[in-house]
């Protein structure tokens, strides 16, 4: 009998997860065909995850959970999930109930064909505000531009991976981590079943403005160098218009003689060039910060509890 796991990372979701656990009931006693295993990894949490967690566990054994020692983020937490899921194949879905369960039923018919990422695309993204949406889809065009693998728009962590995609996955061990990126990288066999993403049913989400915009330039600097391109390319035009602009100054000095004048234009272009220079700065500083933390070698969570 093959087994699937159903991955759920989980931060101050006490409310939520009772809800989702009754719409995981069903989809579970639907497939008596499959063993189930319910991973829900308690990313630190302050509220009281943890003891609904145990509380579902008293009462049905296939909800397992790791503890993490504190919060290290929902990019580790799903990496301890892919340390310890034993299932064929595994779903990663949100506690939140956004990720419909029944859209799992398309998910497992399609890994049954044969494919490896059975990747959920949103026809809607909910309600959503405008201009984080907006932002969200601009995102996904820079990427897609600047990367040198596919990154799917409109696509999260919900999916189903075979055992083959999460022994890949579990092999790439950084610790700035961006997962979404992660599974184009690894290749394989992919296809995508369309859902329409629903509303969070209980508590409030953990993401912020600022929480995904961190999160996006993670993205585009763990895929891309092309930032630093820009930074070069911007430094070389600005020295090239300096040099044209000297030339002009000497000609025009020479030719006509140069009185003292012109400080407000030579205070813009001042200001000007040290702006491009702290933003080269700034660029490099990101990708140095990264080659430190990856250089500590610590590791990227680690656990209090383990129950399976």
């Amino acid at each position: 009998m093959k087994k699937i796991s159903i991955l759920i990372p989980c931060y101050n979701e006490e409310a939520s997860l009772p809800l989702l656990y009754n719409e995981l009931v069903k989809l579970m006693d639907s497939h008596t065909n499959y063993a189930w295993e319910v991973l829900t990894v308690n990313d630190g949490s302050k509220d009281r995850t943890l003891e609904v967690i145990k509380d579902l566990r008293k009462k049905d054994n296939r909800i397992c959970y790791v503890d993490l020692s504190r919060n290290f983020g929902k990019e580790k937490a799903m990496l301890a999930g892919f340390d310890y899921v034993t299932g064929d194949c595994m779903v990663i879905m949100d506690a939140d109930l956004q990720h419909p369960p029944y859209v799992v039923n398309e998910m497992i018919t399609k890994w049954e064909e044969g494919y490896d990422d059975v990747y959920a695309k949103r026809k809607s993204r909910g309600k959503e505000p405008w201009l984080r949406k907006q932002f969200s889809l601009f995102f996904y065009k820079i990427l897609q531009k600047t990367t040198k693998i596919e990154i799917l728009p409109n696509v999260g962590d919900f999916r189903l991976l075979d055992r083959k995609c999460i022994e890949s996955l579990k092999q790439l061990r950084e610790t700035e981590r961006y997962t979404k990126g992660m599974y184009c990288w690894i290749g394989y066999r992919k296809t995508a079943v369309e859902f329409e993403q629903q509303d969070r049913q209980a508590g409030q989400s953990s993401w912020n403005f600022l929480s995904l915009l961190s999160l996006a330039i993670e993205g585009i600097v763990s895929f891309t160098t092309f930032p630093l391109k820009i930074a070069t390319i911007v430094g070389i035009f600005t020295s090239l218009c300096a040099f044209i602009y000297m030339i002009y100054v000497i000609i025009k000095a020479i030719l006509f003689g140069d009185p003292v004048s012109g400080f407000p234009t030579l205070l813009s272009v001042i200001l000007f060039l040290g702006g491009i220079q702290l933003l080269a700065l700034g660029i490099i500083g990101e990708y140095i910060g990264r080659i430190f933390h990856e250089t500590k070698g610590r590791p990227v969570y680690i656990v209090r509890e383990y129950n399976a």
